[in-house]
């Protein structure tokens, strides 16, 4: 396994949170979430609401506890949203054919309609974030994001392994003193 070179950008003596990636990467990401639940409110939806509506349509979940583990939410709290969305006409609930404790998720006809109308709003909030970019812009941002998170990957995996396996700079930053 590869491990990032070690970076010494940031120093402690001197560390300013507001200056952090970490920091800017999650300002940014509560502006577009903010920006996408406004939007989302056009279609009748919360942010919790459209998420398992794109991932029943792109069947990437099927049950309850599928939609759970892909959205990292509890079961009780995907029951709820699940009540919610099926009040609304969107989504129903089917007993499984084969195995009748297992019930699938649905998307209504009117669930589709909308769900349809997602990606759009989606691609719209992305495209006004990414004003004044070029699409050579768009494509370096995309690949250092990607080697931030490869990087983050590695860090995750190496904590892992037993100590004695991990490289020096991982075995620093989590050896205490």
């Amino acid at each position: 396994m590869n491990s990032p070179r070690p970076c010494t950008l940031y120093d402690g003596a001197r560390y300013d949170v507001s200056q952090s990636v970490g920091h800017q990467l999650f300002h940014l990401m509560v502006m577009i979430r903010r920006e996408v639940e406004i939007r989302m409110a056009e279609l009748g939806l919360t942010d919790a609401q459209w998420k398992p509506l794109m991932m029943l349509k792109d069947s990437r979940a099927t049950t309850a506890i599928e939609l759970a583990r892909e959205m990292n939410v509890d079961a009780g709290a995907i029951t709820r949203l699940v009540d919610r969305l099926e009040a609304k006409g969107l989504v129903e609930r089917v007993r499984s054919e084969s195995d009748r404790r297992v019930v699938r998720l649905r998307l209504t006809a009117a669930g589709v309609a909308v769900a349809e109308r997602v990606p759009p709003v989606l691609a719209a909030v992305n495209n006004d974030f990414l004003g004044g970019f070029s699409e050579s812009e768009w494509k370096q941002l995309r690949n250092f994001l990607d080697r931030l998170a490869a990087n983050g990957q590695t860090l995750q995996a190496e904590r892992a392994i037993a100590p004695a396996e991990r490289t020096p700079a991982l075995a620093e930053r989590t050896t205490t003193p």
